[in-house]
C-alpha cells in the first residue's frame, strides 16, 4: 500500500519484561462489570437515547445483572442531568447496584456533577483527563507537570464536593488514552492520584487503564496492564479496570489477556457499541467465559430477547456473524458441516455426555435463548444429505435411511439451486411428500390382503391405467409376498429392497411411517414412503 512509511507504532512497551500473565491458561473468575452503554455507548448513537429509553435501557442492564452501570455525563445535557435525577428521585437503582457518573477534570463539571448525584446511595465518580504523548503536544499544548496538575485539581475537588454532597461515593481515575502515554508518566500521573485519595479497605479506589484507542497488539496492553498493576501505590486497596476500544478488531482479546494480567474489573458494552469501532463486547467476553465453565455472573439466557430491546433503542443492529448473538452464528449452510452437527447432536441423545462437545457449536445455542429448529442447520443449494436429513428428523420426525437421504439430499439441494434461495422446513417436507408420498402413477397401490399368514400369500389390489386389478404373490414373509405379486404381474424386475419404518408419535393412537427402496436393473434406485 502507499504511505506506509507515513506510520510508526505509536504505544510504549514497559521498560521492563511483565510477562507474569503468559502463564495463565484462562480467566477463572468473573471480573466486575460496568456496563458503560448509557454513557459511551449512548454518545456514540446517531440519535441519543431520550429519557425514557434510558430508563427503559437501565431496567434491561439491571435485568442482565450488572452490579455497575455508568448511567452518563451529567454535566454534559440536560437530558443526562434529568436521567440522573430520575433514578435517584424515584428510587430505581436497586441497592446492589452502583451507579457511575463521568465527569472531566474541570471545577464548573465536577461541581454540576455532584450536584446531580445529590442524595444517591452508592455512586462511583469517575475523573479522567488526556495523558497521552499526542494529546499533551497537540490538544492541550502542555507539559507533563501541567497535565498532572489538571489531575491532582480534580482528584483535591472530588474529595471536597464528596464531603459537602449528601451520599456514598467512590472516585475512579481514568489517564485518558492510556495506550499512547509513556507508561512510566501512566504511572506516575495515577501515584499521585492515588496520594490524594488514599483509598483504604473499606473505600477502595478503581484505577481504570482505557484502551481509549487500541494502538497495539493485545500482548503488548497486557504488558502495559501487568507493569501497572505491580507498580501501583495502595495495590492492594485499588481495583485495576480496563477499558478497551475495539480500533485494531482486538477489544475482546485486549480484556481477556488484561484481565489475565491483573484487571480485576472490565468496562463495556453490549454488542460492543460505542465510538468508532466501538467498546469491548462484554457479552462475547461473558459467553467465551461460559463456554470455558466459568459462571459469567451475567444472565444471556434470551439473547434474542436482549437483541431486541438493544435494537429497538439504539436503532443499532447485531449483525448476522456477531460472536454467539448474530442470527447466523450457530447456523450451517455447509454439507459437511451439517452432516457433523446432525451427527454429534445424535450422539448426545445416545450417550447423554456431562460436557458439551458437539462438531462446529462451541456451546449450547439453546442455553442463550436460540432453537435448534430454524437455527442450528438451514438449508440451501450448499446443504448436504445430513443436514436435510436432520431438519426433516427435528421437525417432523422422519428418521430417513441413509442411502434415501442421500437421494433426498439431491433432490432439495436441486429445488434450491433452481429457485436460488433458502428453503424452510416447511418446503422441504413439501417436497418429500411430492417426491415420495402418495405416488398414483404409473401404479397405484390400494390395499392388500394375506389369505394365508403361515406360508404369507398375499393378494393385491393396485389401480393401473385407470383400471382396478388384483394380483397375487407369495414369499418368505409379508414384504417378500407383496413384491413378488409386483414383480410377477407388472412385469418389473427389481433388487436390494430396502425397508425402514418407525412410529412418530408415542401412544396407542401413535402414527407411524415406512421408507421402501428398490434398485431396478440399470442401477437406478427408486423411493416412495407412507
Amino acid at each position: 500500500m502507499k504511505n506506509v512509511e507515513k506510520y510508526a507504532r505509536g504505544y510504549f512497551m514497559p521498560p521492563e519484561t511483565s510477562l507474569n500473565w503468559t502463564r495463565k491458561e484462562y480467566i477463572t473468575e468473573a471480573p466486575i462489570w460496568c456496563s458503560v452503554d448509557l454513557r459511551d455507548g449512548n454518545q456514540a448513537l446517531v440519535v441519543p437515547m431520550n429519557l425514557e429509553e434510558k430508563l427503559e435501557y437501565f431496567k434491561l442492564l439491571v435485568n442482565i445483572g450488572f452490579k455497575e452501570i455508568e448511567v452518563g455525563f451529567p454535566a454534559a445535557s440536560e437530558t443526562e442531568f434529568a436521567f440522573l435525577r430520575t433514578l435517584i428521585e424515584q428510587n430505581l437503582i436497586p441497592d446492589d447496584v452502583t451507579i457511575q457518573v463521568l465527569t472531566q477534570s474541570r471545577e464548573h463539571i465536577i461541581r454540576k456533577t455532584f450536584e446531580s448525584l445529590q442524595g444517591a446511595k452508592k455512586a462511583v465518580v469517575h475523573l479522567y483527563n488526556s495523558t497521552s504523548l499526542a494529546q499533551r503536544e497537540q490538544v492541550f499544548r502542555k507539559s507533563k507537570e501541567e497535565i498532572i496538575d489538571i489531575a491532582l485539581t480534580g482528584a483535591k475537588l472530588l474529595k471536597q464536593c464528596a464531603e459537602e454532597t449528601e451520599g456514598n461515593f467512590q472516585f475512579q481515575y481514568s489517564p485518558e488514552s492510556f495506550t499512547g502515554t509513556e507508561i512510566d508518566f501512566a504511572l506516575e500521573i495515577c501515584n499521585r492520584v492515588l496520594d490524594v485519595w488514599r483509598p483504604t479497605a473499606e473505600n477502595p479506589v478503581i484505577m481504570n487503564l482505557p484502551a481509549t484507542v487500541s494502538m497495539s497488539m493485545p500482548h503488548v496492553y497486557a504488558s502495559q496492564i501487568e507493569y501497572m498493576s505491580e507498580r501501583l501505590n495502595y495495590r492492594e486497596h485499588v481495583i485495576l479496570s480496563v477499558h478497551p476500544h475495539n480500533d485494531r478488531g482486538t477489544g475482546v482479546a485486549d480484556a481477556e489477556l488484561g484481565m489475565l494480567a491483573g484487571a480485576q474489573r472490565v468496562e463495556g458494552t453490549l454488542f460492543g457499541n460505542g465510538e468508532r469501532t466501538g467498546n469491548v463486547d462484554i457479552v462475547t467476553l461473558a459467553l467465551n467465559m461460559y463456554s470455558h465453565g466459568v459462571d459469567p455472573k451475567l444472565n444471556f439466557d434470551d439473547i434474542p430477547a436482549i437483541i431486541s430491546v438493544y435494537e429497538r433503542l439504539t436503532k443499532m443492529r447485531v449483525g448476522e456473524r456477531h460472536p454467539y448473538s448474530g442470527e447466523l452464528v450457530f447456523t450451517a449452510f455447509s454439507g459437511s458441516h451439517q452432516d457433523a452437527i446432525a451427527k454429534g447432536m445424535n450422539w448426545r441423545e445416545e450417550k447423554r455426555p456431562r460436557y458439551w462437545s458437539v462438531p462446529y457449536l462451541p456451546i449450547d445455542p439453546k442455553d442463550i435463548g436460540r432453537q435448534y429448529e430454524g437455527d442450528i442447520i438451514r438449508i440451501n443449494s450448499q446443504s448436504g444429505k445430513g443436514g436435510i436429513g436432520y431438519v426433516l428428523q427435528l421437525k417432523y420426525g422422519l428418521d430417513l435411511p441413509a442411502k434415501m437421504r442421500e437421494h433426498f439430499g439431491y433432490c432439495v439441494k436441486n429445488v434450491s439451486d433452481q429457485q436460488q434461495k433458502e428453503l424452510m422446513p416447511e418446503e422441504i417436507y413439501d417436497i418429500f411428500l411430492k417426491e415420495y408420498a402418495n405416488i398414483k402413477r404409473p401404479v397405484e397401490f390400494v390395499k392388500y390382503r394375506f389369505t394365508d399368514d403361515e406360508d404369507f400369500q398375499t393378494v393385491v389390489t393396485i389401480r393401473t391405467g385407470g383400471e382396478v386389478k388384483e394380483i397375487a404373490g407369495n414369499g418368505n414373509g409379508r414384504l417378500d409376498a407383496i413384491s413378488d405379486a409386483l414383480q410377477t404381474h407388472l412385469g418389473v424386475s427389481y433388487s436390494d429392497l430396502v425397508y425402514k419404518e418407525h412410529a412418530l408419535e408415542t401412544g396407542s393412537k401413535s402414527q407411524a411411517v415406512s421408507y421402501i427402496g428398490i434398485t431396478v436393473a440399470d442401477g437406478s434406485v427408486y423411493w416412495g414412503g407412507d
